[in-house]
């Protein structure tokens, strides 16, 4: 595995260790990685570059040769990135499908690395494919680890005074970079108070959720409680349980709240 990492000095790589870290990171990878367009392969490539646009997760460039390049229409268009330089703009075309600004690529980086790869805006994409796996969301960071704990620490969820949760068979889930999550087993959750909603979102580490609003009172709280009923075998830990974040919540944890 290469690494490149292009050295700027600009005030938000300084607002933080994963900024600082990430600003500008480049790296091969072995992987086999497909992209998926229209019901057609489009991308194809075992030479996947994984690039840190933003400091907090990766996206893929694709060498040039393992793209479908006579379905990409460029414009006169470009952006401009302090590290990776001006940038052409294309349209993906096919079968009567349109993914409009879903290319860029830098022919003259100053990133050597990148230089004759290409990138397909990952949610224009009908699919992404990591070997046989399909992907969510953005390609997984190789430097984000999840661990996930059974403790019997006493766990009490409280939303608008009323205890929605009250465990001590939690599991903790610790995620580079993020809070600290509790996931509480149904029984022990106010399941009643809970109303299903249609919100799904995913997550390239745990998988599809699926989420509930509570209901305490005369107006329910949307989208607070959320579930990954089968989750990727990383995160199998936490299947079925459920999570009430802290930031939207009253969580306390051996009586002291988060």
């Amino acid at each position: 595995m290469t690494t490149h990492t292009t050295p700027t000095t600009s005030a938000a790589d300084h607002s933080g260790d994963v900024q600082t870290r990430n600003r500008g990171r480049v790296e091969r990878h072995d992987k086999r990685v497909r992209a998926v367009f229209a019901g057609h392969v489009v991308a194809d490539t075992t030479r996947p570059l994984l690039v840190w646009e933003v400091p907090y997760f990766p996206t893929y460039y694709l060498p040039r040769d393992d793209v479908r390049t006579e379905l990409i229409e460029f414009t006169d268009r470009t952006r401009t990135s302090p590290t990776r330089g001006t940038g052409r703009i294309g349209h993906l075309r096919l079968g009567g499908h349109t993914a409009t600004d879903a290319v860029t690529e830098y022919p003259e980086s100053p990133i050597e690395l990148l230089r004759g790869h290409v990138r397909l805006d990952f949610g224009a994409m009908d699919a992404w494919f990591e070997e046989d796996e399909q992907i969510h969301t953005h390609p997984r960071d190789p430097y984000v680890r999840i661990d996930i704990l059974p403790s019997t620490r006493h766990v009490r969820v409280d939303v608008d005074g009323v205890t929605v949760a009250d465990t001590r068979g939690a599991r903790l889930l610790f995620e580079t970079n993020l809070p600290t999550r509790y996931y509480l087993p149904k029984p022990d959750v106010r399941l009643d108070l809970l109303e299903p909603s249609d919100k799904v979102t995913h997550c390239p580490y745990k998988g599809q959720a699926e989420y509930w609003s509570v209901r305490v009172g005369g107006t329910p709280v949307p989208d607070l409680v959320w579930s990954y009923p089968t989750p990727l075998p990383e995160s199998d830990r936490i299947a079925g349980l459920v999570c009430v974040p802290q930031e939207h919540a009253e969580v306390y944890v051996d009586g002291v709240r988060v």
